[in-house]
Parts: C-alpha cells; structure tokens; sequence
C-alpha cells in the first residue's frame, strides 16, 4: 500500500536535452505537485542521458543506461523507493514493448501516442492492460482542454440539435521542407516506417483530430474515404491527408491532416453542426468556444473558474479566472492530475485517454492506409475490435 498523501514516483524513459515533448510531460506532471521525478533512461548517448539526469537533480545510480536497466533495478528495490509510474516519450517503436514490459513488472504507465506501432502490436497491448493492475494513460493532450469538454457536453446535451456535420482539421506547415535532410532529428525518425510505424502525417497528427471528432461529438466514425499524399521529393510517409467520414449516429464529416501547409503552427479545429445550431473550438484560442444558432445571435463562451453558464467537468479542468489564459501545458498537466488521482486513491482512471483510444486510433491509420491504397470507395472502421 501506498502512502496517501505522498507524491507519486515518477520516472521517464526517453525525453532526454533538446526533446521538446519531454520537458512539456516534466512540466506538465510539476504543475500541481503530484509526482516527484525519480529516475530516468533519458537519451540513447550516455551523455545526453547523464547531463539530463544532472539538470534534474537525480542521482547518478538511478540515471540508467536503457530501459531495461531501468525496470530490472527500479522492481529491485524496496517498494517505498521505487518508481511507481514510468512515462514514455520515445519515438513510436517503442511504446508498445516499453509499456508492456513496464505493466507487467509492476509499474503504471503513461505513453505518447501513439499506443503501439501497428494494430496487431496495440491489441497485444490492449491483452497487457487488461490483466494488469496497473493503470495505462495516453497522453491525447487536447482531450485535457476544459472548453473540449464543454463542447462535448453541449452535444450531449442536444444545444446544437442532432448532430449533421463535423469538420476537423489540422494544418501544420513545419514539414513544408525537407527538415530531414536537413539534419532535424524529430523530422527524421517520423519518416521511417519502422519507427514511426506505417503512417506519417495522418499518424503524427491525423490521430489527434480523429480522436477529437471522436470525443467532442460522442459517437464514432464508422466509415472513410480517404487520399494520402507525399509532397515533399524523398519522403517515405504521408506527409497529407484528407477524408469523408460517416459517423454511427449519422452524421457526415471531413478531416483534414498536413504538416506542409506553409506558414502554419499547431491550428487545431473543430466544427460541428447540428439542426439547432453549431459549435466551434480552435486549439490556439483554447479558451474560447463559439456557439452559433439557428435564431439566436452567435455567441462565445469563455473559460475560468467559476462561469456558470459552463459544465462541472468544464469547471473541473480550470485553474484560473477568466480572462487568464491556460494552455497546452495546462491541459496536458489535467491528464496528469487525474491519472495521479486514480493512483493515489486506488480507483479506476476517470478523464484520461486509456488503451482504447489507442486501440481506435491505431485502427483509424491502418483504415485510412488500406481505402488510400485499395479500390473502395468506402473502408469500414470496426466500433469494436
């Protein structure tokens, strides 16, 4: 049994200096003092990984050499010393085996997306979690924002009327070169099927809008048609991608993924519309939704803690009042806090992506790869695998 009251220990493979998505997970697990770093197997060059561990103020003995290292040593020791939850942030390869091997020794997991390289290696995984008692997160960052959470409550609610339309959408345009070639290494690795797995574009943030249409609109998508393109001379994987999709409930939708869209940062979207009216929510002005209705004038509703015209699980996710703006760090740091929540209090994980999201995404790339490739107007994305 654990101490209550006491920190969750906390230890991370991958996320060595000069990777951004690691600091963003350290950050974001600080924010409201539920974890304590313990020990890590940062970076593949012992010195990334030793200079890492220094600025973090760990202790040599507990800055291992791998990972495997790390979980042999870390079940080794005394139960109120050793780390209780590892999170991953490697490239994709090794999500799966990491998180696996972690579960099975023990230790809860939290993992980037996505959960596995391919579907065969998620439903492996998905076997793993379910005969563990651990707990297994997936860090689909955006779920964490409280005004993604309204917008699903809206819908649930039936404000915008029965559900017609959902467009989504995620342009980003830092791979309208060849940063590969150029030398950047979170370009590189992307780039190559067996460390990224079979989808490039539509795999590094195609997933993330599927599992936000998924969400916000509280049904899933059931069928697509899909087209992948390579822009970029050289390049291996998808670097754009564009969709129809139909939803279980009837509605019709498109999504749109591309990494070479010139000019663009990290302009997220999404837009639903039903017979009463439509909603709109964009991950770069987070803490505004817009509410547009068939005989009312268009409206916004506007995050901070204690607005009443916004739902309790809203109002959950909320740090600040109105007017503070609270972002990427602070949505990811609500998945953290509830994950350390579930650990802490022995219950199940309430709030935080799990495997199953993992299982669906999966599932979406290969759905979109094999309507790409095939001859089918239409490609069947099973609800339940």
């Amino acid at each position: 049994m654990r101490a209550a009251a006491s920190k969750i220990r906390m230890g991370f493979v991958g996320g060595g200096e000069g990777a951004f998505i690691g600091q963003a997970h350290r950050q974001a697990a600080g924010l409201d003092g539920c974890y304590e770093l313990v020990c890590g197997a940062f970076s593949r060059d012992p010195e990334n990984n030793r200079d890492t561990g220094i600025a973090l103020g760990l202790p040599a003995s507990r800055c291992y050499i791998d990972w495997q290292h790390m979980l042999a040593a870390e079940q080794a020791l005394p139960f109120d010393q050793r780390m209780e939850l590892l999170v991953i942030v490697t490239p994709n390869h090794l999500h799966a085996p990491i998180a696996s091997q972690a579960l099975q020794a023990g230790f809860h997991v939290f993992s980037e997306k996505p959960a596995a390289l391919n579907l065969a290696e998620v439903l492996a995984l998905e076997a793993v979690v379910s005969d563990s008692p651990g707990h297994y997160g997936l860090a689909h960052t955006y779920l964490g924002y409280p005004m993604v959470w309204q917008a699903r409550h809206m819908v649930r609610s039936g404000v915008i009327g029965t559900l017609r339309k959902v467009i989504v959408e995620y342009p980003q345009g830092w791979l309208s070169h060849d940063a590969a070639g150029q030398g950047n290494k979170q370009a590189g690795w992307r780039d190559q099927p067996e460390l990224s797995g079979l989808g490039g574009c539509i795999g590094d943030i195609g997933t993330h809008a599927f599992s936000l249409a998924e969400f916000v609109a509280d049904q899933p998508i059931e069928q697509l048609c899909a087209s992948l393109g390579i822009h970029v001379p050289g390049r291996q994987l998808d670097d754009d991608a564009a969709m129809l999709f139909k939803m279980a409930g009837g509605a019709s939708g498109v999504l749109i993924a591309s990494q070479v869209c010139a000019g663009e940062e990290n302009p997220l979207k999404i837009r639903l519309y039903g017979d009463k009216g439509g909603l709109e929510w964009r991950q770069e002005e987070p803490s505004s939704l817009i509410h547009r209705s068939l005989d009312q004038p268009l409206r916004i509703l506007r995050s901070g803690i204690g607005q009443p015209w916004l739902c309790e699980a809203a109002l959950q996710r909320m740090r600040l009042p109105a007017g503070h703006p609270e972002g990427y760090l602070e949505a990811m740091a609500n998945l953290y806090r509830d994950f350390a929540a579930a650990i802490g209090q022995g219950t199940e994980v309430v709030g935080v992506p799990g495997i199953e999201v993992g299982v669906r995404g999966m599932a979406f790339i290969e759905a979109v790869i094999a309507n790409h490739r095939g001859d089918a107007k239409w490609t069947t994305l099973a609800r339940h695998l």
